[in-house]
């Protein structure tokens, strides 16, 4: 009887493995933004570790739809109800651009897959800056005319906010500066055109390591966890929170996959177990550790919880900004 159980056991294991669904053809992975930036990198990270690893049958294409600040790309995901070959990098742009366009597009219409990470913050000065820490970055931007310029990538976006914030708490009034993205916010902080920025560790790392910037303080609840040595003798973890040097604000951003909605249960199971295989790679876990990125895991309903919360918070910050799209 033992051995019968077992067969039949085997014999069901292997009829719902056979009939499990897989992707037929290339899938799309959708970035809504340019090549370069952090969503195209993750998601170029994720084809070459699937590839590597041959963990699926077909290939992942990766395809920058950067127009309307991420919106082409959400619209098309939209459109494309129904299409599990089809997926969406995200940032907290996910709700930040609907509500801040008023396009006819939500997170809700989507199928969220997972989160895979959230990424981190700094105030970042140009290397030969007198400022020590954010206070003395702030003492001075008090008593300057013209105000103080601080630049970041997009209007009405992450950085846009964070800088409306940290002068709101301030009670100082800073001039934010827009580029096309973090990259050239970096590049223009270094020939001293603005006296901050507000990037993600991989888009500064570049001009810190070159002795161009460096970083006062990171605007998390928490250290960044990484030790290695990044520029000089200087880790991660060596920079202190903003709220070890009197600023409370905190932010941090989303890294995460969405798939169209209306797909079955089956098709969005294939890419959760996808992205948690990915998750488990060296490769991964090198490229989390190379962009200070902060590892958060989360799928299913405890995703869709984040999502909930994070949406509710962006749009009380956008209100107070005044970043809100009007009817």
């Amino acid at each position: 009887m033992k051995a019968l159980a077992l067969s039949a056991a085997l014999v069901l294991s292997a009829t719902a493995h056979a009939s499990a669904w897989e992707p037929t053809k290339p899938v799309e992975v959708v970035v809504p933004f340019g090549p370069g930036g952090a969503s195209d990198q993750m998601a170029r990270t994720i084809q070459g570790i699937v590839q590597k690893h041959n963990l699926s049958s077909q290939q992942l294409v990766v395809v920058n739809k950067p127009a309307a600040t991420g919106g082409e790309a959400m619209m098309d995901i939209q459109k494309s109800m129904r299409d599990p070959h089809k997926l969406l990098t995200t940032s907290s742009g996910i709700y930040m651009t609907p509500l801040s366009t008023k396009i006819p597009v939500n997170w809700r219409n989507f199928t969220p897959v997972g989160m895979l990470a959230q990424d981190e913050f700094l105030v970042w000065v140009k290397n030969d800056a007198s400022y020590k820490t954010v206070q003395d970055l702030l003492a001075e931007a008090k008593t300057a005319s013209p105000a103080m310029k601080i630049g970041g990538g997009g209007s009405k976006r992450e950085d846009d906010l964070i800088v409306f914030s940290i002068g709101a708490e301030a009670g100082v009034k800073l001039t934010y500066i827009p580029y096309k993205s973090g990259g050239e916010a970096s590049t223009q902080l270094a020939g001293g055109h603005v006296s901050a920025d507000t990037n993600n560790p991989s888009e500064d790392v570049a001009n810190w390591r070159g002795g161009q910037t460096r970083p006062l303080c990171v605007l998390s609840k928490k250290r960044i966890a990484y030790t290695g040595k990044i520029s000089g003798d200087t880790a991660w973890s060596d920079i202190p929170t903003c709220g070890e040097q009197g600023l409370n604000f905190t932010y941090n951003m989303l890294r995460g996959i969405f798939m169209p909605g209306g797909v079955t249960e089956e098709q969005k199971a294939f890419y959760v177990n996808l992205l948690k295989k990915v998750s488990e790679t060296p490769e991964w876990k090198e490229y989390l550790e190379r962009n200070a990125l902060l590892p958060d895991q989360r799928f299913g309903e405890d995703f869709e919880d984040f999502l909930l919360s994070d949406e509710a918070l962006h749009k009380d910050l956008m209100g107070k900004a005044g970043f809100l799209a009007t009817n």
